[in-house]
């Protein structure tokens, strides 16, 4: 991976309505820092030269400055507005990657690579803001399995029994290792992931490497994940991650 441009693009587009109350999650407290502050900190731990584009919602973006400078947060990222989906807010953050990036609706309809602009294919790693436990060994291990593969997400396997609905009223067991619970940063090679989002959005997108599977042609190598990369979503998710925390400065 030596000499290859990397990018993390970081959603975050929560409206908090989980947690039970006006702050969105992304920006709760979580060891006296937004949780955000964590996300960011952990891509930047792993490479201080990673380009780190955060998406937010354009109503969040004032209340996320200030939040910087409340908390002297300086390290180096830009921001893009988000969009009606999570599909929309990655594609958003595609177009200023490529140096095509137009506010509003009006995107163009293609992406494609600039050869001006890149020497090397980028990596490019999409990771959900709220999941702020992410370590860098993680974070190594899946840009560097997309850097061979081409497409590489993290997952842990199902360890509860499950059970499979029929039809309304009867459930059937599941065979367990069969599943796995997909987690985020996914990472992919910046051609693979833009010839992707050039599809039309589809609601069975429901994250990264579906998008780039609904082309029928790639299959993301799975990178063991970690118990630890929560995706705080509730309360209780929010003091798990205060227990982990204190637990490791402990």
């Amino acid at each position: 991976m030596n000499g290859t441009d990397k990018y993390a693009i970081i959603v975050a587009g929560g409206k908090g309505l989980r947690m039970g109350g006006d702050i969105p999650k992304q920006f709760m407290l979580l060891a006296e820092r937004p949780v955000l502050m964590h996300t960011i900190q952990a891509f930047y731990d792993y490479d201080p030269n990673i380009r780190i584009i955060l998406v937010l919602p354009r109503e969040q973006k004032k209340y996320w400055e200030n939040l910087c400078a409340e908390h002297s947060f300086s390290i180096p990222h830009q921001t893009v507005s988000g969009g009606e989906t999570r599909f929309h807010s990655v594609k958003n953050a595609l177009f200023l990657i490529n140096g095509e990036w137009l506010t509003g609706h009006n995107l163009p309809s293609t992406l494609h690579l600039s050869p001006r602009t890149f020497h090397r294919v980028p990596l490019i790693g999409i990771h959900d803001g709220v999941r702020p436990l992410v370590d860098k060994e993680l974070i190594g291990k899946v840009y560097a399995q997309a850097d061979s593969d081409g497409v590489a997400c993290p997952a842990i396997p199902v360890t509860d029994s499950m059970r499979k609905m029929t039809d309304i009223r009867t459930t059937i067991p599941a065979d367990r290792s069969k599943y796995f619970l997909v987690q985020t940063p996914q990472v992919f090679k910046a051609d693979i992931l833009f010839e992707a989002y050039r599809q039309d959005y589809d609601l069975r997108f429901t994250d990264d490497v579906s998008v780039v599977e609904a082309l029928g042609i790639y299959r993301p190598a799975m990178v063991e994940g970690s118990r630890e990369n929560i995706k705080i979503t509730t309360p209780t998710d929010l003091i798990i991650a205060q227990s982990l925390i204190k637990s490791h400065h402990s």
